[in-house]
């Protein structure tokens, strides 16, 4: 990932807060500065075919070979969202040449909100799951090993504790651990030690690690 451009793609804002990790959500945070409830799901009326978008020399505007965070102002398996899922999907599919980076607390909802075309999982989409702390993760990561897709991420994000993953990571194949703290107002504490014992880890399981914030 680290050689790709980066963008974001956000086809629809607004989430329900649904986990400790949600306490200081930066959405909502950054909607409050500007005057805005966050919590009311929208559909972008500009954006939402954003990676379809071409510039005068008739370019995309997302390029070729980019990894795109989508959805990362919302959750991508939200319900409000149900109408208007396949349609992204059908530009997910439309865009084979970029990877599509999926972030969820949501992973529950997961077989009911795949297209019906999906199989083994689209070659250009990773689905990553959040999960904040030892509950949430011993919760989440066992139906992320179910799903069919042919890149997981693990996203210990925002990380409230320190997350023992061994078990997990010796039986289900992972493309990246990926760890950050809180930003903004009221952040809690992210401590070190946390942050390398999880290192370690990954290491002894030869599971590439990152540390995003």
């Amino acid at each position: 990932m680290s050689t790709q451009i980066r963008k974001e793609w956000n086809p629809w804002h607004g989430c329900h807060k649904c986990s400790p990790g949600c306490l200081n959500c930066f959405v909502y945070y950054l909607d409050a500065r500007r005057g805005k409830d966050a919590s009311i799901v929208t559909k972008s009326k500009t954006n939402f075919n954003l990676p379809l978008k071409k510039d005068r020399q008739k370019n995309y505007k997302i390029p070729p070979h980019s990894s795109v965070a989508t959805c990362f102002t919302s959750d991508f398996f939200i319900e409000e969202a149900d109408e208007w899922r396949k349609e992204a999907w059908d530009i997910i599919k439309e865009r084979k040449d970029v990877d599509f980076l999926i972030c969820t607390k949501r992973i529950e909802r997961f077989e009911t909100c795949i297209p019906e075309d999906w199989d083994e999982g689209y070659e250009n989409v990773i689905i990553a799951v959040t999960c904040e702390n030892q509950e949430k993760t011993d919760l989440r990561l066992p139906i992320l090993k179910e799903i069919k897709a042919k890149r997981k991420y693990i996203f210990v994000a925002p990380i409230l504790e320190y997350v023992e993953l061994s078990h997990h990571l010796e039986d289900m194949k992972i493309d990246l651990v990926s760890v950050g703290g809180e930003s903004y107002k009221n952040a809690r504490p992210c401590h070190f030690e946390w942050i390398e014992n999880i290192k370690k880890v990954c290491d002894k399981y030869e599971v590439p690690f990152d540390f995003h914030q």
